[in-house]
């Protein structure tokens, strides 16, 4: 044997030593999406045995609109999961930013784009503060936004006085986003062509830019970012604020899709959203995942909740299974990462 060919020998020697499920293992440390894909199409297949309307045109039009604000969610919780972070405050900045964009909108007597332009800068600049929290005092992102979650939903509640604004009373700026097209029953809305804009936008700066790049080094190791010459606390203070913009835009679609800016909307939107992140394979230990994965999960989640709806499965049963889909996601993402041992 030359000494050329030797490395190559080796390498098939290593790769004859695995056993199938090394294989699978290597697969989906190296594209960690399939994993939720594969769960994505079991769901699918159970529900389309079980309910013969789930798979009707009507039906997948309606599931898409249901996971629009999820997955739009998503997007920001995933830039903070790939820091190594969390937000708890999610659901608490959208719904502040709904309720200033529909008061302004309504008491106020702005126009709709005046209104919805203030409404997505009330949520960049919470997000903006989460940033500040974390890289100026070095609090923990979690003590961070947890607290920041009782503010931002204690300010919604005593801004609007706890009272809905119903869609039909404001400009058709706010509601256009509900609006939408179709072929025959299956209908979407211009709600998911934004979140469709917004998965193109943040996957290809995440994949294509410095600034991307350096949001996953940060997530896999800061101190070793910092000292490579990385702006640690600049790179983390853009990820918070350009979260808290995409929550503002997920407001919007929210008006839309819901028919009204109640301080009572989505109370599940921080589980719903960490769910969707954490089974579309992102690491809750940062540095690994793809936003194309938080899509899978967040149509996983609404297919869960859907199929189980339509089966007639009662709310804390749809709960459960929730729960059951985090721990398995969970305890997957730590299988594949034993890879490296």
């Amino acid at each position: 044997m030359s000494a050329s060919s030797a490395p190559s020998a080796a390498a098939e020697f290593s790769r004859r030593r695995q056993t199938p499920l090394q294989q699978v293992q290597h697969q989906l440390h190296g594209r960690p999406w399939l994993s939720p894909l594969f769960l994505l199409l079991v769901a699918f297949l159970a529900f389309f045995i079980s309910t013969p309307t789930f798979l009707t045109p009507s039906s997948m039009g309606i599931l898409l609109q249901q996971t629009a604000v999820v997955a739009a969610l998503g997007v920001g919780q995933t830039l903070i999961i790939l820091t190594a972070g969390i937000d708890l405050s999610v659901g608490a900045v959208m719904v502040l930013s709904m309720m200033v964009m529909a008061s302004l909108a309504q008491d106020g007597g702005m126009p709709g784009v005046l209104a919805l332009v203030i409404g997505v800068i009330f949520a960049t600049v919470a997000g903006l503060l989460n940033g500040l929290l974390v890289t100026r005092i070095n609090l923990p992102p979690f003590i961070v936004t947890l607290g920041t979650l009782s503010i931002f939903t204690a300010i919604a509640l005593l801004y609007s006085g706890g009272a809905s604004i119903q869609a039909s009373h404001l400009p058709r700026l706010l509601n256009v986003l509900g609006e939408g097209f179709g072929i025959g029953e299956f209908r979407l809305t211009w709600g998911i062509v934004v979140v469709v804009i917004i998965y193109a936008v943040m996957a290809f700066v995440l994949s294509q830019t410095a600034w991307g790049r350096y949001v996953y080094a940060v997530g896999d190791d800061a101190e070793s970012a910092r000292l490579s010459g990385v702006p640690s606390r600049r790179i983390l203070l853009g990820v918070y604020t350009v979260a808290g913009l995409i929550y503002g835009i997920a407001a919007w679609i929210l008006i839309g899709r819901a028919g009204a800016a109640t301080p009572n909307a989505i109370p599940d939107a921080n589980l719903a959203s960490i769910t969707a992140v954490v089974i579309g394979g992102t690491s809750l230990f940062g540095g690994r995942g793809r936003l194309i994965g938080t899509l899978i999960g967040a149509l996983i989640v609404q297919t869960f909740a859907f199929g189980l709806s339509q089966l007639g499965v009662d709310q804390q049963w749809r709960v459960l299974a929730t729960g059951v889909l985090v721990i398995i996601a969970v305890a997957i993402d730590q299988w594949i990462r034993k890879v490296k041992a």
